[in-house]
């Protein structure tokens, strides 16, 4: 397939143990670009893979989180049955899976504009801290088209069936509120507080076993599943019980200590 010169960009560094992740596309407020889909999927691919990070945060770059795909690629992009497929299952589908598979816990910082692509983006983290200014929504009954399934999984798994169709069927873009109120937030907070919120959010992340956090994440995507979990699954959930971090904590609990986790 034809691509445009690359728009857009997923950028990331590290800081410590974090990892940062931002959409960035300037002028456009961050509307993701099939580029950007494939850097995300790479991004957060190599991320998964990085067992010394104890968190990643997802964030947008000027003021917006994102404002959903880039329409303006579209036509080059999506003009046919066979370019549509492939759009939504080879492109957007692999950078979503990746973000929702990976081990670490996800924080959305998420400023302005979080619609379409962006609000995908956000239901797949873990906690979902907005400005209380913020807008949300996915307004593509507009475009004529509907979600496709593996974008609508992540929403519908947070929100639910009814909230998720809902919002699709009356594509409105509404106020952070709402969006608390519809669960698809964890917390609001003034804009001027959405930076220290996140780095406290993060702090209080970071200061829990990096081990337990992977296996909360990955047993409670497991246990949605209604297949009963196998002796095999028990094993491997319970392995950590003669970690050196479920001993440390024990411990300073009961010496009234602050903790010191290292992962092992």
């Amino acid at each position: 397939m034809r691509e445009a010169p690359a728009a857009g960009q997923v950028l990331h560094e590290r800081r410590g143990d974090v990892a940062w992740v931002t959409l960035s596309h300037p002028g456009r407020l961050n509307a993701i670009s099939v580029a950007m889909w494939r850097q995300l999927a790479e991004v957060f691919g190599a991320l998964a893979h990085d067992m010394t990070l104890r968190a990643v945060v997802v964030r947008g770059a000027s003021g917006h989180f994102a404002a959903g795909a880039d329409i303006r690629e579209f036509p080059r992009e999506r003009g046919s049955f066979a370019d549509v497929m492939h759009y939504h299952r080879e492109v957007l589908a692999p950078a979503l899976h990746a973000l929702r598979d990976c081990p670490h816990p996800v924080i959305a910082s998420i400023a302005g504009v979080c619609v379409g692509g962006g609000l995908e983006i956000a239901s797949l983290c873990d906690l979902r801290i907005a400005a209380a200014d913020a807008r949300f929504g996915v307004p593509i009954n507009r475009l004529g088209f509907p979600l496709a399934p593996d974008e609508m999984r992540g929403m519908i798994d947070l929100v639910g069936r009814a909230a998720t169709v809902a919002l699709l069927l009356e594509g409105r873009v509404f106020d952070a509120p709402e969006a608390l109120r519809l669960g698809l937030l964890t917390r609001i907070v003034d804009p001027a507080e959405l930076e220290a919120e996140t780095e406290a959010a993060l702090a209080r992340v970071r200061a829990g076993a990096p081990a337990a956090a992977r296996l909360n994440k990955q047993y409670a995507r497991r246990l949605t599943d209604a297949a009963p979990l196998t002796e095999a699954e028990y094993q491997d959930f319970f392995s950590y019980a003669e970690s050196r971090d479920h001993l440390e904590g024990v411990q300073a609990f009961l010496a009234g200590t602050t903790p010191t986790f290292t992962g092992d």
